[in-house]
């Protein structure tokens, strides 16, 4: 790992986002099955809240995935990749973990958007710099 570039960093967390997603798939797929839903939720408070974790990791991690890999092509340090592309990793997993387990306030929820939310100032706030100095 310590020769490991920017890039490569990169690639890592890529790789455990999408398996993180992959988990909050099948867990709405196991769900649906179960309760044999096809379409929609069908009240099932347990899809519902599965569906969410999905859809909400879908819709935060790869805006923040593709600003880990432009990052990294722009020459920023693996230090930098490793501690943002960690922040977010943790994130997703607290994030939907707390939102799996309950539709009300969590931890894992308020941690896990908090992480997600830094990632994202960081890399925007980072990227922007970069391109206008």
């Amino acid at each position: 790992m310590t020769d490991m570039t920017a890039m490569t960093a990169a690639g890592l967390y890529v790789g455990l986002n999408i398996l993180i997603l992959l988990v909050l798939g099948v867990l709405v797929m196991v769900r649906r099955n179960k309760a044999q839903i096809g379409v929609g939720d069908g009240g099932d408070e347990t899809l519902i809240r599965a569906s969410r974790a999905h859809g909400n990791g879908a819709e935060w991690t790869p805006a923040a995935l593709i600003g880990l890999i432009a990052a990294a092509s722009l020459g920023a340090p693996v230090i930098a990749i490793h501690v943002l592309g960690v922040m977010l990793t943790v994130g997703r997993v607290l994030h939907g973990w707390g939102l799996s387990r309950n539709t009300g306030r969590s931890i894992g929820r308020m941690l896990g958007a908090l992480l997600t939310l830094i990632t994202y100032v960081l890399l925007g706030a980072g990227l922007a710099v970069h391109a206008l100095i």
